[in-house]
C-alpha cells in the first residue's frame, strides 16, 4: 500500500495542479467525477476497506471528519505491524509502535478515498469519461463512473461513488489489457451522523512521549531550479508540472526532481550522483507503481510513476542532459 513506500515513491503524489476548464466530458459524468474528486475530502466517515494488487490483500481502517478548521483524518493497517497514521490538513504523524518511532512529515500522497485531484484539469484531454451502471458496495447504491484512457499510455480507472455523497466506496485501476492493476473497496462504512473529532485522534498520543521522532522529511530543503536535464520524448498527454532541487534522507547531497503529470497521473524522475552500491538497472514495480532505473554519465536517473511500465521507460529512456 502506499503508505509503506520507499521515500521516491512517497514523493509521487508531490504535484500541484492549476484548475483548467475541462470539455468534451459529458456533463453528467464530469459532475459525477466533480463530485467524486470533493466527497473524499468534505464528507465525515469511517469505516474498514480493503486494499489489493497481484496477490497481495491488505486491510485498514479509516476515520475522516472534516470542519471549519478543515480535514483531519486517522488511519490505521489491520494486517502486519501496526501503524496508526493521523493527519491534520497537511500534517501528518506516523506512529510505529513496533519500532517506538513516530515519522512527522507533509502530506505528499494521495491516498484512497481521495485519490483524484482537487482540481480535474486536462482530465478529458487523455480519458474519456463516463458514467456507467449503479452498484452496490458495502451496504450502499453506488454510481460507476470511467475513466478510459485514450491511449495505452495511462491507466483506466472506474470508480463507484455513494448516490447521496458521492464518496468513493471503490476505486479500480485497469491495464490496457482491462486487466484490475489494484482494487481499494470499503467493505464496512459510517457516512455522516456519529462521527466526532475524538474518532481521528491518535490512540499511541498519551504512551508515546518517550519515543524516537523522527523529522528528517520537514527539514528537507527544495528549490525550484534548472536542472538542466531535457526529455527529448515526452509522452503524449503529460506535461512538466515541477523542476526542483531537494534533499531526501540518505542522501548526501541534493536530488534534482522533475515531476511530469497528465493531470491525474504523475510521474516522478530523479536524478542524482551515481552511489557506490546503486540498484540494479532496468524496470521494476510495486503494486501498480512502476520504476525504471538506468545511468547517464555519472548520473543516476530513477523515473517513478503510478503508469504502465512504457511511459516510465520512455521518460527515463528519453532524458538527457541539456547541450551547453
Amino acid at each position: 500500500m502506499h503508505m509503506a513506500l520507499p521515500a521516491f515513491l512517497m514523493l509521487l503524489g508531490s504535484i500541484s495542479h492549476v484548475e483548467a476548464a475541462d470539455s468534451g466530458a459529458p456533463a453528467d459524468a464530469m459532475a459525477w467525477l466533480k463530485k467524486i474528486a470533493a466527497a473524499s475530502r468534505q464528507i465525515n466517515y469511517a469505516g474498514t476497506f480493503v486494499y489489493q494488487h497481484g496477490n497481495q490483500v491488505e486491510t485498514s481502517r479509516i476515520a475522516h471528519f472534516a470542519d471549519a478548521g478543515g480535514e483531519y483524518e486517522k488511519l490505521e493497517t489491520l494486517d502486519g505491524p501496526p501503524r496508526e497514521i493521523v493527519r491534520n490538513n497537511d500534517t501528518v504523524t506516523c506512529y510505529l509502535p513496533d519500532i517506538k518511532t513516530i515519522v512527522i512529515e507533509k502530506r505528499v500522497a494521495r491516498r484512497f478515498p481521495a485519490l483524484l485531484p482537487g482540481q480535474l484539469s486536462g482530465i478529458s484531454d487523455n480519458y474519456v469519461v463516463k458514467k456507467g451502471e449503479q452498484d452496490r458496495v458495502a451496504g450502499f447504491d453506488c454510481q460507476v463512473v470511467a475513466l478510459e484512457p485514450k491511449d495505452n499510455l495511462r491507466y483506466g480507472h472506474k470508480f463507484c461513488a455513494e448516490l447521496a455523497t458521492g464518496l468513493p466506496l471503490r476505486a479500480r485501476m485497469y491495464s490496457d489489457r482491462n486487466e484490475m492493476v489494484e482494487s481499494f473497496a470499503f467493505t464496512q462504512l459510517r457516512i455522516g451522523s456519529g462521527i466526532s473529532r475524538d474518532m481521528v485522534k491518535s490512540r499511541f498520543a498519551g504512551k508515546s512521549q518517550t519515543w524516537r521522532v523522527d523529522k528528517s522529511a520537514l527539514e528537507q530543503n527544495e528549490t525550484s531550479a534548472d536542472t538542466e536535464w531535457v526529455l527529448n520524448n515526452q509522452p503524449t498527454g503529460f506535461k512538466k508540472l515541477t523542476e526542483i532541487k531537494r534533499s531526501i534522507a540518505g542522501r548526501s547531497v541534493q536530488v534534482s526532481h522533475i515531476v511530469y503529470s497528465d493531470g491525474l497521473a504523475a510521474v516522478s524522475v530523479f536524478i542524482e550522483p551515481m552511489p557506490k552500491s546503486p540498484p540494479p538497472a532496468g524496470p521494476t514495480y510495486q503494486g501498480a507503481v512502476n520504476i525504471y532505473v538506468r545511468s547517464q554519465a555519472d548520473q543516476m536517473v530513477t523515473v517513478v510513476g503510478e503508469t504502465p511500465a512504457r511511459t516510465v521507460k520512455q521518460i527515463a529512456e528519453s532524458l538527457s542532459p541539456r547541450e551547453r
